[in-house]
């Protein structure tokens, strides 16, 4: 895959998907941005890729805060001079029962999984249409975008607009020459699937899929990179489901 001298923004990019998804691009020659709020993390990301003999740059950002990604999306084109990729990736999850769900909970999961994609999306773009760069914005929906669970109402909510924020953008930003992609995974081995483990219900989840186990982080990002190559030309405007079949049935027989 065609990464080498890429400019990459990866948010969430201190741990789980995107960690993993930085590691790989800067193994492939990308020169990463790794965009976190969480600082201890974000740092031991880059210090690892820099380990490695990768080269990467930690930023922190709060992608619910508008001025703040643009000064991520200026960062990293000043420390590195181009832009070719964005992976919107950072991403929560408040799980409550629905009646249970209040205000600051709706809105924060919406602030962070929603609004912070758009305004990635937005920034990035404006930035290579600026810079004339055929770049490729990626974003991280869910299968949560195309079914449901308990407790997660805001989630589905915010994974859905995802969905069709890829399509429409895809659209608008296809004559500048810019993608716009989406990944959709099923349950994946990060934290976000911690209120489960505390409910002891992780059997549900990994038998939600074909494998009968979680996704590792590295399988996602194998994705991405395809993704952000341009060996992936002619996919835009799509999700991927990075699901092992999750999507695909609703009952598992078992053969002896």
């Amino acid at each position: 895959m065609t990464l080498k001298d890429k400019v990459a923004i990866i948010t969430g990019g201190g741990g789980g998907i995107g960690s993993a998804t930085a590691e790989l691009y800067a193994s492939k020659g990308a020169k990463v941005v790794i965009a976190d709020f969480n600082e201890q993390a974000g740092k031991k990301a880059e210090e690892r890729i820099r380990n490695q003999g990768g080269e990467a740059t930690f930023y922190k950002v709060d992608v619910s805060d508008l001025e703040d990604v643009h000064n991520l999306v200026n960062f990293a084109v000043e420390k590195y001079g181009s832009l070719d990729v964005m992976f919107n990736n950072a991403g929560i999850d408040i799980h409550k029962p629905f009646l249970e769900y209040d205000r600051e909970s709706y809105q924060r999961v919406l602030d962070v999984n929603q609004h912070g994609v758009f305004y990635g999306m937005q920034a990035a773009a404006k930035k290579m249409v600026e810079l004339g760069k055929k770049g490729v914005i990626i974003n991280t929906s869910s299968i949560y975008a195309y079914v449901v669970a308990p407790g997660s109402f805001a989630y589905h909510i915010s994974k859905s607009a995802v969905k069709i924020m890829v399509t429409s953008a895809a659209l608008e930003l296809a004559p500048y020459g810019i993608r716009v992609v989406g990944i959709a995974p099923a349950g994946v081995n990060t934290g976000i699937l911690d209120d489960y483990r505390k409910q002891g219900i992780m059997d549900i989840i990994e038998g939600a899929q074909m494998s009968n186990k979680l996704i590792e982080p590295e399988e996602i990002a194998q994705t991405v990179a395809f993704l952000g190559s341009e060996e992936s030309s002619a996919i835009n405007g799509s999700i991927v489901k990075v699901d092992d079949g999750a999507l695909g049935f609703k009952f598992r027989f078992e053969h002896n």
